[in-house]
């Protein structure tokens, strides 16, 4: 019997780490040709799907998500794509807490077609059928933070510039 994608997405999230991507996309979002993105269906609400996999990234204590959306999305009518009002509203709400950050529809493809050339990505399609809707999850470690990041970078640094300074001393 053939795994569904909640069976997929929870053996995924298993492997995956800081670098890797998930993207919970509406049905006309492309198939991209990267070996390293799979791409599953979903065809289920996007909202739930959405819900779902937010669930499981949340439940899982070795990552934490930067959420991306299209930056069309903020200019979509409701008279070209009705119910795209309400799904705005319903996205509010299921990313409350997160930082919601927009780029250019094209922009975000071309991250997830360059994230697949090194790390692996998750596409899951649902049915939903408004434009611009999809939702982009950059994966990131969940117990380090950017700043200790920079603070580590900085120290060895300082470490390296220490041990130079001593080795052209020693030559000296």
């Amino acid at each position: 019997m053939k795994p569904n994608w909640k069976e997929i997405l929870a053996d995924r999230l298993k492997l995956y780490g800081h670098r890797n991507w998930l993207v919970v996309a509406d049905s006309a979002y492309p198939a991209q040709s990267r070996q390293a993105i799979e791409t599953i269906v979903a065809d289920e609400e996007q909202a739930r799907v959405l819900q779902h996999v937010l669930g499981h990234v949340h439940a899982c204590e070795h990552i934490q998500p930067n959420i991306y959306v299209d930056a069309e999305l903020k200019f979509v009518r409701e008279q070209d794509a009705p119910g795209v009002d309400a799904y705005r509203r319903t996205l509010g709400e299921l990313v409350k807490g997160h930082e919601l950050r927009a780029l250019p529809h094209e922009e975000i493809i071309g991250t997830i077609d360059r994230a697949g050339e090194k790390f692996r990505v998750l596409l899951i399609k649902t049915n939903m059928r408004i434009p611009y809707t999809s939702v982009f999850l950059e994966l990131e470690c969940g117990y380090w933070n950017p700043e200790a990041e920079k603070r580590l970078r900085a120290t060895m640094q300082s470490a390296n510039g220490k041990r130079a300074t001593r080795a052209l001393a020693t030559r000296s």
